[in-house]
C-alpha cells in the first residue's frame, strides 16, 4: 500500500533570504548644485560579494563613506546590521579600506596595526594581520617609508585587524602591481569563504567580474543596472 506520507522535493523547498546586511534607501548626497548620489536604493545580503562599478567621479567613494557613517546624507536612510552605521555595535563588526589612509608615519607598520586591532572587541592576531597583508617582512618599517603599494597592503591590514563581518573596500587595488592583485584577491576570496559580506568598488569590469558575485553599476550617482557579471556584460 503507499505511504499517504507527504514528501516535500528539493525543487519545491524555499529559499529563505539571507538577512540584509545593508539597508540603503533612497540615499542622496549633495554638494550644493552638485549631486553626488541620487535616490540611491541598495539591499546587500549577508555572505554577498558586490561590486560597486562605475567610472571615477560616479558616486562610488561617496556612497561607500555613507554607508561608513563617515559622510551625513543630504536626504534618505541607512541601516547596517539593523543599526545607525555609527553604532558602537556596528563600527564593531565593520572594517574599511579607503584609498587614503591616516596611520601616523612615524610608527612602525606593526605598531601601526597593532594599535588599530586594539580598538576591536575581537581581533586576529598581529602576526595573521600582517600574513594576510603580505606585510611580515614589513613589521619593522615605518609607515612614512612604504611605497604606493605596501600602503595599500597596510591600510587591507588595517581593514581586517578586527576580523570584521562586513568589508568595505575602496578602489582597493588601484596602487598594486598584477602580482600583488592577484595575491590580494586571493585574500578577499579566503574571506569570502568564511562568510564575510564584501562591498567592493572598482571603475574594472574585469576585476568586478572575476571576484563578485553581484555588480551594482553606478553612473552619476544613480544606479543604472544591478545584476550578475554575466548580466552586466550581456548588457
Amino acid at each position: 500500500m503507499p505511504s499517504t506520507t507527504p514528501t516535500t522535493s528539493a525543487a519545491t523547498v524555499p529559499v529563505r533570504p539571507r538577512p540584509a546586511v545593508i539597508v540603503a534607501a533612497g540615499l542622496t548626497k549633495r554638494y550644493g548644485d552638485l549631486v553626488a548620489v541620487d535616490g540611491l536604493d541598495l539591499a546587500i545580503g549577508q555572505g554577498d560579494i558586490v561590486a560597486i562599478l562605475g567610472p571615477n567621479g560616479a558616486g562610488k567613494s561617496t556612497t561607500i563613506e555613507m554607508l561608513l557613517g563617515l559622510r551625513t546624507p543630504t536626504r534618505g536612510t541607512i541601516r547596517v546590521f539593523d543599526a545607525e552605521p555609527n553604532a558602537k555595535a556596528t563600527r564593531a563588526r565593520v572594517g574599511a579600506m579607503l584609498q587614503e589612509s591616516h596611520a601616523p608615519e612615524t610608527l612602525t607598520v606593526a605598531e601601526a596595526v597593532d594599535l588599530v586591532r586594539h580598538y576591536y572587541p575581537v581581533a586576529l592576531s598581529l602576526d595573521d594581520i600582517l600574513g594576510r597583508a603580505d606585510l611580515l617582512d614589513k613589521r619593522s618599517s615605518r609607515v612614512g617609508q612604504l611605497s604606493g603599494g605596501q600602503q595599500q597592503r597596510l591600510n587591507f591590514a588595517l581593514a581586517i585587524a578586527g576580523d570584521p563581518d562586513l568589508l568595505f573596500l575602496d578602489e582597493p587595488t588601484a596602487a598594486l602591481d598584477v602580482s600583488a592583485r592577484l595575491m590580494f584577491w586571493e585574500q578577499v576570496r579566503g574571506l569570502a569563504a568564511q562568510g564575510k559580506t564584501i562591498l567592493f568598488s572598482t571603475h574594472n569590469l574585469a576585476e568586478a567580474d572575476a571576484l563578485a558575485d553581484r555588480v551594482v553599476v553606478i553612473s552619476h550617482g544613480r544606479i543604472v543596472a544591478d545584476g550578475t557579471p554575466a548580466q552586466i556584460k550581456a548588457t
